[in-house]
């Protein structure tokens, strides 16, 4: 590919809005024939809605959109796809109950008299196959095949219907390296068949291993387009952070925080999932903040949610002062001792319907068991109290918390925790999305639990706060905890060069 003159897509000042967000703002981006383009940014980038207003998932508001020069205005993926931009997703949108046949030519059976002519169907699919050099069993259940084979397929559909533009949406996340290597052959040889690629992931090794240029988003803007090869890793971090590596934080860290003589110990000893999380080994005691650092994607939320049990671990333990819990649920989490305020506070935090109150209540009425209903008076002077303590925003404990700003959402998670006194609290992303003085309030709050003897793991991208509260600092990238920071070793530069190596 020559210097990137021949665009085959093209966007220019693309904007678009939502009540109360600006999801884009003047966004542009070109994709050449023949290229693969990496789409990079941090969550609320801008990433998906810039995919979905190419696609027709969402009209835009601001801007165009050409396909080989022409301007287009698809209102739904389909669409789009009849045009020329196919998009397969990290979950493969095909129908796994059905054959691989049927999946590669759903809606464009050949047929003869008004049935379909099967013979002739199968010889097309086989094209299709042949194309990406697939050799299936195309009677076989498309489910029966690995994850990569069907991502395959979904390619090899896209490319058989005459597409222009391919997208792929993290289509990496749940393969092992062999089959991600064998993705990159197969994105490798398109290429050179002239298709253009959009490669959205977070695996910045894979951005390296495969793309001709990147370009990033940041707060739904484009921060710029790179050639790869001509672009720092480190730099490339820079970019999607916002920030500059010549930052200096202001605050410092003391080599050691003094522990409670009652605190107890937490033991992670290569807690790991296949295609998830390569093993992970922490220890932390009671009284102890460990920031947990990396780019979106790079296992932080995942190494929450195995040691919390939502997700089951096949391979390594979890203890306490040396005993070794079974934690194969929240539930059991919840009752060793655990709390998990999860990422998404909306979809996983909060019951929006329920009260204040009610929500406060969930995990203690939890930990107890529904066989031991916690008596209405108490109920309501331990929600009072964590309302006053936290200084949630509410007229009342009754108010329904769905009805609350996002900071004070938030609080109400933090307080469910607190009234049942946990060991040790699992924070992901806690500050994301709410106000400046919310956000003060939190931090506060995690350095007053610290005080009291609480165990804490803080997952954030907020590299001031990551180095404001914590006593070491874990880093992961690639679904992997590649270091380890303690006391003056923690600042800004150091994380993202960790995170960059």
């Amino acid at each position: 590919m020559s210097e990137y003159t021949q665009p085959v897509l093209s966007v220019r000042g693309v904007g678009k809005f939502f009540p109360g967000v600006k999801a884009l703002q003047d966004v542009n981006f070109d994709l050449a024939v023949g290229e693969i383009h990496a789409l990079l940014g941090e969550n609320g980038a801008g990433k998906s809605t810039l995919i979905k207003v190419i696609t027709g998932v969402h009209p835009r508001d601001e801007g165009q959109v050409f396909l080989d020069g022409q301007e287009i205005h698809p209102s739904h993926p389909g669409e789009a796809q009849a045009l020329g931009i196919s998009t397969v997703f990290q979950e493969v949108n095909l129908v796994p109950t059905l054959s691989v046949v049927e999946n590669l030519m759903l809606e464009r059976q050949h047929r003869r008299l008004g049935l379909i002519a099967w013979k002739q169907t199968a010889g097309a699919a086989t094209k299709a196959l042949d194309i990406l050099g697939l050799d299936l069993d195309i009677h076989r259940p498309l489910g029966s095949y690995s994850v990569a084979i069907q991502q395959l397929v979904a390619i090899a559909r896209a490319v058989a219907l005459d597409a222009r533009v391919l997208i792929l949406d993290e289509p990496t996340a749940s393969l092992d390296s062999d089959e991600i290597q064998i993705l990159f052959r197969v994105m490798r040889e398109l290429k050179a068949k002239g298709l253009g690629i959009i490669f959205v992931t977070h695996f910045l090794d894979q951005v390296y291993a495969v793309t001709d240029r990147i370009t990033v988003l940041r707060n739904g803007q484009r921060v710029g387009t790179f050639v790869t090869q001509e672009l720092r890793q480190i730099d490339l971090v820079n970019h999607m952070l916002g920030r500059e590596l010549a930052e200096i934080s202001t605050e410092r860290h003391q080599e050691s925080r003094v522990t409670h003589a009652t605190s107890r110990r937490i033991q992670i000893k290569g807690l790991g999932k296949k295609r998830v999380l390569k093993p992970v080994t922490l220890d932390l005691s009671g009284g102890e903040i460990i920031g947990l650092a990396g780019l979106l994607g790079s296992g932080r939320t995942e190494l929450s949610e195995l040691i919390f049990g939502v997700r089951r671990a096949d391979s390594g333990s979890v203890s306490i002062d040396g005993k070794p819990l079974q934690l194969r649920s929240p539930r059991h989490a919840i009752r060793a001792g655990f709390g998990l305020c999860p990422e998404d506070r909306k979809l996983d935090g909060i019951v929006a319907e329920l009260s204040v109150r009610e929500n406060i209540m969930l995990a203690l009425q939890g930990r107890r068991g529904w066989l031991q209903p916690i008596p209405r008076p108490e109920q309501q002077k331990l929600s009072d109290e964590m309302i006053a303590a936290l200084g949630i925003a509410t007229p009342d404990s009754e108010k329904p918390v769905g009805q609350l700003s996002g900071g004070n959402q938030q609080k109400v998670i933090l307080a469910r925790w607190l009234v049942s006194k946990p060991l040790f609290l699992l924070l992901d992303e806690p500050t994301r999305g709410i106000d400046v003085g919310a956000h003060a309030d939190i931090i506060k709050l995690i350095k007053t639990l610290c005080s009291e003897g609480l165990a804490l793991l803080v997952a954030s991208s907020e590299l001031e706060e990551i180095v404001a509260f914590s006593d070491r600092v874990a880093v992961m990238r690639d679904r992997e905890l590649v270091s380890e920071l303690r006391g003056q070793q923690i600042t800004q530069d150091n994380i993202i060069e960790a995170i960059a190596q």
